[in-house]
């Protein structure tokens, strides 16, 4: 092998560590010349790293990453230090997207179904007939005046992948492009408009609170940015200028952040919301809050007085008032609503609840508060979500359907008949590296590169008060038969011709992204480059492994009004699906730590890693109260059936101290029937027995919306999980010490 084509190669050419595997275009290295040890090329040596800047996909937090490459293949994925979001660290995902690039149940080239659909019966073909097949179908829907019957549902996806797919959706003339995910924050996103006018996810700046108080919020798991946020708690728990913040958690399941507080709330299951207006009424009332329209704020939140909400919540009233005294006096607060909250049937009322809270205790727009984004507004369209795409499919709207990196037959409930609908459509095509449950019940599957081998942008949301955009760049050439989604998507406007090719010249996506930010680039040259030429700020660019400002820009002034959000406010406690004589305990669930929604659980890495709370690996579980469970005659490891009235499933019992006696919860992401070896056939799908409920402003899927019985059931299957023993066994394995003896040493010490 010639030192130049090595070069080319391995990416440590002229351009140097740092900008990308390939610097333009990647191919594919001749895979009979192998790279001789014993007397290697010149300059080359064997064993010695590159580190590539890149993005993390593995969750919606647009987290940067460091990709360490040896001899052309990746080895190890860290955080980048550079990067304002994750300040480089990183969660057991992001270094587990190794086992997404090298997972032998990868879709390794184009497939053809030739069997039944849903049975998982395709043969193998050339992406020319692929793309050649799809085209047609296309071309053939358009020829016939039926353009709006192209659907296409993706994961969520920013930046310049999202702007190509507009592009070709719009060129071709049809309005029903998607994005869905499980977890999609759109309560979140309305709530915050509707209550402060924002069209973004803001900073939630816990670094620098001096009291958090969460209602629901997993922020060091899996709440928006959990990277971000689990290094700011460590910030504000360190108490950099000599105060530690405090901290309290509001939710009837003990989540790991909430094990990590200084006080648990468990408030019955649907009420957070009235707790959340509570708090604020004993604000009100108790006079921590000046403005001059304090009266009509107690107007409006007279139905929700500490007392009257310590029937309904469960919470003492003296226990409402101390935490309104609390919040309303420490400055700086921040309530924050997370996930628990935000997926009851009322869920998006709840966020509002929070985010007057807020406002009352003065925490928006300042430091260690609310600061809302000054990245540019998020256009979501609440009325095109998963259902609409069901809707239209069960009354034949729907001709073709193009999914990308989305599970929805996973990951929304069976009374929904997502399956069912998907049937009723003639032709599907999936871009999915994985054989999931929706991608098998495809008619043809392209598949796309994983993120370690792509080009891509993404601008995070939530940032962290100002712009923050990630490059991703290929670190490795390909390391199957697959093509990029962007230039998928390019190769389709060219076969289908007209029109849409003439809007979509590009060669490749590679040339499509470096043009958006040429564009990006000659618009705001004055913040982005400075003396720059845009060659430069380019080669810059990713060699930093994105762009953002050197300083947060300046606080948006936000205000909330008690007019402008009274049809909000829920009126009552969120419903739960069943009667309580035939079904007497609330179920919750929540998505897993490794699993997420279900995508991880398809990487052994992430199925071996045991959960923090119960060290259970290899399968879930239902968290049951040891007094419930001890009344019902059941122990930990038993096999219950979990029956709600929308469904049956069965899952070991774990005794979690840490919930309340009539409620049990579930992890979400087992449960799956294919997505390969790794992931099916363990355990079960909780969101299988929920009841298809969406909130009616964002579509929003609610997940903890149903009542539950159970019942032992006979299995040979056993609980894995890693815990020891709680019982010291007199071996004297905790040491104790007294605060007075803690003292006095530490005197003694200094």
């Amino acid at each position: 092998m010639k030192r130049r084509d090595f070069l080319k190669i391995l990416g440590v050419g002229g351009v140097g560590t740092g900008l990308g595997y390939f610097f333009g275009k990647a191919s594919k290295p001749p895979a009979a010349e192998l790279i001789p040890y014993l007397i290697p090329p010149v300059d080359v040596i064997p064993g010695v790293a590159n580190w590539y800047p890149s993005l993390c996909t593995q969750c919606s937090a647009g987290c940067g990453i460091h990709v360490r490459v040896m001899e052309g293949r990746a080895k190890k994925i860290e955080g980048n230090p550079l990067h304002p979001i994750n300040k480089g660290k990183l969660c057991a995902r992001g270094q587990a997207s190794l086992q997404v690039l090298y997972n032998p149940d990868r879709i390794k080239k184009p497939l053809k179904r030739r069997g039944d659909r849903g049975k998982g019966d395709f043969e193998e073909i050339t992406w020319e007939e692929g793309l050649s097949l799809l085209s047609k179908n296309l071309t053939a829907l358009s020829e016939k005046g039926e353009t709006e019957k192209l659907y296409f549902v993706s994961s969520q996806t920013r930046g310049s992948l999202n702007s190509i797919i507009n592009n070709f959706m719009a060129s071709y003339g049809s309005p029903n492009y998607m994005q869905y995910e499980l977890i999609q924050n759109k309560n979140l996103l309305f709530a915050n408009h509707v209550s402060m006018g924002l069209n973004n996810i803001p900073h939630y700046d816990i670094a620098n609170t001096k009291y958090l108080l969460s209602f629901g919020a997993d922020f060091g798991t899996t709440w928006l940015s959990p990277v971000n946020y689990s290094f700011a708690y460590g910030q504000m728990r360190q108490g950099e200028d000599g105060i530690r913040g405090k901290f309290v958690q509001i939710e009837p399941r003990l989540s790991l952040t909430g094990a990590n507080a200084d006080e648990w709330v468990p408030a019955k299951p649907g009420t957070e919301g009235v707790l959340a207006l509570a708090i604020a009424y004993a604000i009100v009332e108790d006079g921590y809050y000046k403005g001059s329209d304090a009266a009509s704020w107690k107007a409006l939140l007279s139905e929700y007085s500490p007392k009257d909400a310590a029937v309904v919540t469960e919470i003492a009233e003296g226990r409402i008032r101390e935490i309104a005294k609390e919040f309303g006096q420490t400055r700086p607060s921040l309530a924050i609503g997370g996930e628990n909250l935000a997926r009851y049937e009322n869920g998006m009322s709840g966020i509002v609840a929070v985010n007057i809270l807020n406002h009352l205790a003065g925490n928006i727009g300042i430091r260690g508060g609310v600061i809302p984004n000054s990245n540019g507004s998020r256009t979501i369209d609440f009325k095109n979500n998963i259902n609409a795409l069901a809707t239209a499919a069960s009354a034949s709207k729907v001709k073709t359907l193009l999914v990308y990196n989305t599970n929805p037959v996973f990951t929304t409930p069976k009374a929904m008949k997502t399956e069912e609908s998907l049937r009723n459509i003639p032709f599907i095509a999936s871009f999915s590296s994985f054989m999931d449950e929706t991608t098998a019940m495809a008619d043809l599957i392209l598949p796309a590169h994983t993120s370690l081998e792509d080009w891509g942008d993404d601008f995070a949301d939530p940032s962290v008060g100002h712009p923050v955009v990630t490059i991703m760049q290929p670190a490795v050439s390909p390391f199957f038969n697959t093509v990029g989604i962007g230039d998928i998507i390019l190769s389709l406007a060219k076969g289908i011709g007209g029109k849409v090719k003439d809007k979509m010249q590009w060669n490749d996506f590679s040339d499509y992204l470096k043009d958006a930010w040429k564009a990006n680039y000659s618009k705001d040259k004055d913040m982005l480059a400075s003396a720059l030429t845009f060659d430069e700020f380019w080669n810059q660019l990713l060699a930093r492994g994105g762009w953002w400002p050197a300083d947060q820009a300046k606080v948006k002034s936000v205000a909330v009004s008690p007019k402008g959000i009274e049809a909000h406010i829920a009126k009552a406690s969120s419903r739960f699906e069943g009667d309580e004589k035939g079904f007497p305990l609330y179920l919750t669930t929540y998505a897993h730590s490794s699993y997420l929604d279900g995508r991880g659980a398809n990487l052994p890495w992430l199925q071996e890693i045991p959960d923090p709370m119960t060290s259970v690996v290899w399968g879930n579980w239902i968290e049951l109260n040891p007094k419930t469970a001890s009344n019902m005659g059941i122990k930990e490891g038993d096999t219950v059936s979990v029956e709600s009235p929308f469904g049956k499933i069965n899952a070991h019992v774990y005794l979690y101290p840490g919930i309340r006696p009539d409620t049990v919860s579930m992890p979400i992401g087992q449960g799956h029937s294919t997505y390969g070896r790794y992931a099916k056939g363990r355990g079960s799908n909780p969101i299988d027995i929920l009841p298809f409920k969406e909130d009616p402003n964002t579509g929003e899927l609610a997940l903890n919306v149903t009542r539950v019985k159970i019942s032992r059931v006979i299995s040979s299957e056993k609980m894995v999980k890693i815990e020891g023993s709680t019982k010291e066994l007199g071996r004297n394995i905790v040491q104790t010490i007294s605060p007075d003896e803690f003292n006095k040493m530490n005197k003694e010490v200094s």
